[in-house]
């Protein structure tokens, strides 16, 4: 009897559809919530988050994560470079986090093609659109695991204790880090990147996880 009305009070106040649960828009109240590292740069129109007419630089949120699933759309412009940064310190993005490639279906190669962890892994494809149609893509961490699906395919399973040596990759590449992946800090601001061309950005929900 006890368990029952214990398991019935659950019930009661558990709630489906908490933010938890099905994950929060980031781009709801437009800029609300971002920090523009270049006032004026970045805006949102009808939910879509891209460079203004004076663009420049980072957009990154007020919050910081650690495990996390995040899934948005994006649109690549002719021959640009952008990226998904995650886990980074906004005041040191090159060095201090970690960055899915978002760029031009191919206009790179290797470890910097869209769907990359940058300078660290390639993805098993490239599963890129081209410019100008929006592509789905989800980038999931729990503790060292990163995970990445690009328009359905999964094209990254990186664990990132596997890298324990400043500037070199477990495949013996050379990478850009002077600090080691491994050592790198697991929470901090996800951002985007503008870098000579546009991008577009739209759909942007993060789910918390826990890593047991």
């Amino acid at each position: 009897m006890k368990s029952t009305l214990c398991l019935l009070i659950v019930l009661l106040f558990a709630n489906p559809n908490s933010p938890s649960e099905k994950g929060v828009d980031l781009l709801a109240n437009g800029l609300k919530g971002w920090n523009v590292a270049k006032s004026g740069a970045w805006k949102v129109d009808d939910g879509v988050l891209h460079p203004s007419d004076k663009p420049g630089g980072y957009i990154w949120t007020e919050k910081s994560y650690e495990n996390f699933e995040l899934t948005l759309d994006y649109k690549t412009s002719e021959k640009c470079n952008s990226g998904v940064f995650f886990r980074t310190d906004p005041k040191n993005p090159v060095q201090g986090g970690f960055e899915i490639q978002v760029a031009s279906h191919g206009l790179y190669s290797g470890k910097h093609i869209v769907g990359s962890l940058y300078d660290a892994k390639s993805p098993t494809e490239s599963a890129g659109k081209p410019d100008g149609e929006w592509n789905q893509m989800k980038i999931t961490c729990e503790g060292p695991m990163i995970h990445v699906v690009l328009n359905g395919k999964k094209v990254l399973n990186a664990d990132l204790d596997k890298w324990t040596t400043p500037k070199l990759n477990p495949d013996g590449t050379k990478n850009k880090f002077k600090t080691a992946l491994k050592k790198l800090p697991r929470s901090g601001n996800i951002g985007f990147q503008y870098h000579g061309h546009p991008v577009w950005f739209r759909n942007v929900v993060i789910k918390k996880k826990s890593v047991q």
